[in-house]
C-alpha cells in the first residue's frame, strides 16, 4: 500500500508543477491573443495534454527500457528559446486590432509548446520517480497521474490569465498593449536566462 502513496499525491504535485514560471509565461503569452474565455481554456487544456503525452513517452522509455540520458539541460535551453520566440512573435503581431477568433484548429501551437515543456521536465521527474518507486509500472502511472494534474492546473491558470483580455473586461488598447509588452519582456528575459544557465554556465 505504501508504494501507492506517491501515486495518490501525484496529481497534487502536477497541479503545483503547472505553476512553474516557464509554464505560466508560455501559456500567458498564448492566452493574451484570445478575446474570450473558452478558447483560452482550450489553450491551457491542449498545452497540458501535450505536456502529459511527452512525459508519458519519455517516462516509458526511461523507466521500462532502463536507459539514461544526461544532457537534459539542452531541452531546458530549448524551452528558453521557445519562450523567446513566442514573445518576439507576440510583440510583432500586437499591432493587430484584435486577436484572431477561435477556430477548431487553433490550438496546435499550444499542444506543441506543451510537448516541448514535457520533454524538458521529464528528466528530473523520472529521476524523482526512480528514487521513490521501485516498480517501473507504478512509476509510469505516477507520471501519467502527475501529467493529468498539470493539465488541470494549467486549465485553471489559462482561465485566470485570460480574464483581463476578454471582451467583457473591455481593456483599453493602450493598457492591453502595455500588459503584452511587459509580459513579453519578462518572457524574453526568463527564456534568455534558461538558455544561458543551461548552455553557457
Amino acid at each position: 500500500m505504501e508504494s501507492f502513496l506517491p501515486v495518490v499525491f501525484a496529481s497534487v504535485a502536477g497541479l503545483g508543477h503547472a505553476l512553474e514560471p516557464d509554464h505560466v509565461l508560455a501559456v500567458s503569452n498564448m492566452v493574451s491573443r484570445r478575446d474570450a474565455l473558452t478558447p483560452a481554456l482550450r489553450d491551457g487544456l491542449f498545452w497540458g495534454l501535450g505536456h502529459t503525452l511527452m512525459l508519458a513517452i519519455i517516462g516509458a522509455v526511461l523507466l521500462l527500457g532502463r536507459v539514461t540520458f544526461r544532457h537534459w539541460g539542452y531541452f531546458e535551453a530549448l524551452v528558453g528559446l521557445v519562450l523567446i520566440g513566442m514573445a518576439v512573435h507576440r510583440l510583432f503581431t500586437e499591432h493587430a486590432a484584435r486577436p484572431p477568433r477561435f477556430n477548431r484548429t487553433a490550438h496546435g501551437w499550444a499542444f506543441a509548446v506543451g510537448l516541448v515543456h514535457g520533454l524538458a521536465g521529464s528528466g528530473a521527474l523520472v529521476v524523482l520517480v526512480l528514487t521513490e518507486i521501485r516498480n517501473p509500472w507504478l512509476g509510469l502511472l505516477y507520471i501519467v497521474v502527475f501529467g493529468l494534474g498539470s493539465v488541470a492546473g494549467m486549465f485553471g491558470v489559462a482561465g485566470l490569465l485570460s480574464i483581463p483580455f476578454t471582451q467583457r473586461m473591455r481593456l483599453s488598447r493602450r493598457l492591453r498593449r502595455t500588459s503584452v509588452w511587459l509580459s513579453s519582456v519578462v518572457c524574453i528575459a526568463y527564456g534568455g536566462w534558461m538558455v544561458y544557465s543551461n548552455l553557457i554556465v
